[in-house]
Parts: structure tokens; sequence; C-alpha cells
């Protein structure tokens, strides 16, 4: 992985919290809303930030370690945003649209990076 591909990883998981938390007003406001909201900015926002951390893996192992928890906590921020959807709690839901399809691609991008990572 080069140099700006690691950068714009990094960039797009610093950009996706952002853009959650530009369209929470999209979002219904009650408890089990706010409840949601909180658990999906901690982790988003863990998910950029241990990847920072996997940038400065001491090994092979330590790289993949810390990438797969950035995939724990993107997945979870996936089921969250499932939740979201579920229960109606997105006013806008096509507003809302790109944050699922973000998520997605971000899970998608960490499976495959550890796939192979872990195959060399």
């Amino acid at each position: 992985m080069s140099v700006q591909q690691k950068y714009d990883l990094q960039k797009q998981l610093v950009k996706f919290p952002a853009l959650i938390i530009k369209n929470t007003d999209i979002l219904k406001k009650n408890f089990s809303t706010e409840h949601l909201l909180r658990q999906l900015i901690r982790s988003v926002t863990s998910a950029a930030l241990n990847y920072g951390e996997a940038q400065a893996a001491e090994s092979k192992n330590d790289f993949i370690h810390k990438m797969k928890i950035c995939l724990k906590e993107l997945r979870e921020s996936q089921v969250n945003l499932q939740i979201l959807k579920e229960t109606d709690l997105i006013i806008e839901k096509e507003k809302f649209q790109q944050v699922f399809q973000e998520c997605n691609e971000l899970v998608a991008i960490f499976t495959t990076s550890i796939k192979t990572t872990s195959k060399k």
C-alpha cells in the first residue's frame, strides 16, 4: 500500500464521522436516537483513531491486530446504522443513504486489507 493510499484511507476515516455528525439533524430526537447516536459516534471515531495506531504498528501481527480493531468498530457502526434504519429513527432516509454506503465501503476495504496482509 503506498503512502498516498494510506493517507486517503485515513482521510476517508476522518470524513466518515464528520458525515454522521453533520447529518444528525435528520434523525428523530428521542432517547433511543440519542443512545444509538452516542455509541455510533464513539465507534466511528474509534475506527479512525485505531487506524492511526495501525500506521505505527511494531510488527505485521500488531498491524493486523489494530486493523481488526478498526474493522470491529466499523461493523459495530454498521449494525448501529441498521438499527436506526429498522426503527424508523431516520427522518430523511435517502439523505442518510450516503452514510450507509460509506460504512459498507470502509468495512469492505478493511476486510480486504486484513486478508491481503495476512497472506503476505
